[in-house]
This record gives structure tokens, C-alpha cells and sequence, in this order.
């Protein structure tokens, strides 16, 4: 209750008995439930109309990544459940999350926006879904692309073409009649 009265900004003229550990706990909890409406007051449509100005003048920032060309990102929580992570911004145009550059919001509660948010903005506002990038990166060295094969890719296997076991064991065989070995290393 005295969360809920700090929170509507109600007098407590019991805050004179409150001790300073009991004042921290009910500022806490206070910081906590006004965090919990503001996630639950965001998917709703004023909520959504006051987002929708926030992202058209890009207060959650913009995409690091060169190819999205500065596009604005939205807010999302990793979690629904308090205390877990905190906010991340996610790119519309290339799926990717991000921290936040400001360190005021990179200091937000996760859940006070939700894992809903930005996916249900972007559903109820299908004209503000950007094209994803047309060009992607292509790491070279001296000018030349690095082959997918390469252990430069390794921890990367999601990204390099799927090599069926007929590759693997032509390529295993050809490092062996080349001295490479063929067994497992």
C-alpha cells in the first residue's frame, strides 16, 4: 500500500514512523510497480501513440550496424520478470539487440518494457517495418573474401553453408593424401 501511495503521489503521514530500511524497501517497491504499469501502459493504444512519437524522432537511438543506416530502434526487455536484465534496444530492420549508447536507459529495468513491446508495435504499425539491408558484409583480406571454410569461421558455423558429410569426408581425404592428417585433432 505504500508502494502504490508513493507511486500515485499520495501524503503518508505514517512516513514520519517508517525507519530508513523500511522508507528503501517501499521507495524500491514503489520504483518496481511504477515500472511494471509503465511496461503493461505501453502496449496499450495511448501507450502505443506515445511510443510511436518517441521512435519517429529516434529517442531510443539508432542501429549501430552501417548497413541499417542510422535506422531507430526500439525498446525491449530480455525478460518480463524484474531484476533480471536490463533494457536492450532492438533494430527493426535487422533483428539485431543492442545495448542502449545512453547510459541513463542502459540502466533500466529489462521488464519495465517488456518482451512484447517491440513486436507488437511493429505489428500494429506494419508501415513503420523498415526493408531489412540489401548489402552485407563481406570480411576480405588484402581484397580477397575469406572462404567459408576457413577457422576464421569456426565459431561462426551458423553463419558458413551447411557442408554435407560427403564434403567433410572429400576433404578429409584430400588433407590426407596432402599430409594434412585426416583424424580428428
Amino acid at each position: 500500500d505504500y508502494a502504490l501511495d508513493m507511486v500515485l503521489d499520495v501524503e503518508m503521514p505514517m512516513e514520519d514512523s517508517l525507519t530508513e530500511e523500511q522508507q528503501e524497501i517501499v521507495e524500491s517497491a514503489a520504483e518496481m510497480l511504477y515500472g511494471l504499469i509503465h511496461a503493461r501502459y505501453i502496449v496499450t493504444n495511448r501507450g502505443m501513440h506515445a511510443m510511436y512519437e518517441k521512435y519517429r524522432s529516434a529517442s531510443f537511438g539508432r542501429c549501430p550496424h552501417v548497413f541499417c543506416q542510422g535506422q531507430p530502434v526500439l525498446p525491449v526487455g530480455l525478460s518480463d520478470l524484474p531484476r533480471n536484465y536490463t533494457v536492450n534496444v532492438f533494430c527493426p530492420r535487422c533483428h539485431g539487440l543492442f545495448f542502449p549508447k545512453s547510459t541513463r536507459q542502459a540502466n533500466i529495468d529489462g521488464a519495465y518494457f517488456g518482451t512484447t513491446f517491440p513486436h507488437l508495435y511493429l505489428m500494429t504499425h506494419p508501415e513503420m517495418i523498415p526493408v531489412r539491408p540489401s548489402q552485407q558484409y563481406v570480411p576480405r583480406v588484402y581484397g580477397f573474401k575469406i572462404n567459408q571454410s576457413s577457422l576464421y569461421f569456426r565459431n561462426h558455423e551458423d553463419d558458413a553453408p551447411m557442408m554435407n558429410n560427403d564434403s567433410r569426408r572429400n576433404s578429409r581425404a584430400t588433407r590426407s593424401r596432402q599430409g594434412g592428417g585426416g583424424g580428428r585433432r
